[in-house]
């Protein structure tokens, strides 16, 4: 089966981009090197594409309900503008994909919003059908749209969803001077948007939805574009370019989870609870999965991931052993790299309670080999 393309594929490979697979997408992974791209992010602003990820779009009377159910947030809580962080689990309370869900205006008019009456209304009062868009990870959206349709028609729910993961590209402005970029180059204010809000602003003279999220650690913006004007609103920024190779070396800085990678429904079933995104989870709302997951909190932990840094030199990489002083193997490492900022090689990784305190020793055995290692909070560095 051939590999999706964003719709910069060609820009890029102008530019001199160097690709590789990704969940289904040819994607670049580098533009001049992960080193560079990844102090630009770190000390001025980048600029990824991140056009493989999905858009769910999901709007009607019911549209609220449905998102309640398939997700472990309060999506009621959600004003007109907010977006919020959730998992999406199944009856074990296993993560299926992480997600963020973005409340749109109270309307569908076919564009990634309106929002025109935002700054007015309280988020609520607007009239119209609630509508949602989500983000699901790469190579998933076709498989969560199905879940959302066979749910809503299992119960019986008014809501119209939409996979409109073709319609858009999305692109990520991230770094200590991405708000500026930002600001310099929309004619309508988003400096005054705090984290994980969210606002319509016009871009040479394209609608874009705008939100101040990201996957780096750093400030910056998220931009929704329409599937046609892609590459007028990429030109738009003078800064670095920056491929998935950076991406991943600035999140796992940051702490975050890769799907696939840090949790994987089939081949390493995590709760949100062990994988340390348990803020994500509103034990006060009816998701599927939410009985287990009650019962995972009453019970406590078994595993949870851990931060760690080597001592010894060597680079962790997902899928080595992690073992304990006496060389007893007690988890895998899911994410590693060694860190542009810090010059010190990192991990992320399951194991133990008893290890998981700060400080702990470790070993982590590379090629053959066993390294020392400590265990350290997250995330490694503080930015923003």
């Amino acid at each position: 089966m051939p590999l999706q393309t964003p719709p910069l594929r060609g820009i890029h490979d102008e530019r001199g981009a160097k690709f590789t697979e990704f969940g289904g997408w040819d994607m670049p992974v580098e533009f001049d090197s992960i080193r560079t791209e990844h102090a630009a992010v770190r000390e001025d602003a980048g600029i990824f594409d991140v056009s493989h990820m999905g858009q769910i779009h999901v709007t009607g009377p019911d549209a609220t309900a449905l998102m309640q159910r398939l997700t472990t947030n309060d999506v009621s809580e959600l004003a007109i503008g907010d977006s919020q962080y959730a998992t999406i689990t199944d009856e074990d309370g296993t993560i299926i994909d992480d997600t963020v869900i973005y409340r749109l205006p109270n309307e569908d008019n076919g564009s990634p919003v309106d929002t025109s009456s935002v700054a007015e209304s309280d988020g609520n009062d607007l009239e119209g059908e609630p509508t949602y868009l989500f983000v699901p990870n790469a190579g998933t959206d076709e498989a969560t749209h199905q879940r959302w349709i066979d749910y809503r028609n299992e119960w019986d729910l008014e809501a119209t969803v939409d996979n409109r993961t073709d319609e858009y590209a999305m692109f990520a402005v991230q770094g200590p001077n991405a708000v500026e970029l930002v600001a310099d180059v929309t004619d309508d204010p988003v400096t005054d948007l705090s984290r994980f809000e969210a606002t319509n602003a016009t871009i040479d003279g394209v609608d874009c939805w705008i939100a101040r999220t990201g996957y780096t650690g750093e400030d910056g913006f998220e931009l929704i574009v329409p599937e046609t004007e892609a590459e007028s609103i990429w030109a738009q920024f003078d800064c670095q370019p920056c491929g998935l190779g950076a991406r991943d070396t600035l999140r796992i800085e940051a702490g975050l989870l890769l799907a696939g990678q840090d949790f994987d429904h089939e081949s390493d079933p995590r709760t949100p609870y062990e994988a340390g995104i348990g803020f994500t989870v509103d034990l006060e709302t009816e998701f599927i999965g939410r009985d287990a997951l009650a019962q995972v909190k009453a019970d406590g932990l078994e595993e949870q991931l851990v931060g760690f840094e080597l001592i010894d030199r060597g680079v962790p990489r997902h899928g080595y052993d992690i073992t304990n002083t006496e060389s007893r193997v007690i988890g895998t490492v899911t994410s590693g790299t060694m860190s542009p900022t810090l010059e010190q090689a990192l991990g992320l990784g399951y194991v133990p309670v008893e290890y998981a305190e700060p400080g702990t020793t470790l070993q982590v055995v590379v090629r053959g080999q066993s390294k020392k290692a400590r265990v350290e909070p997250l995330p490694f560095i503080e930015t923003q």
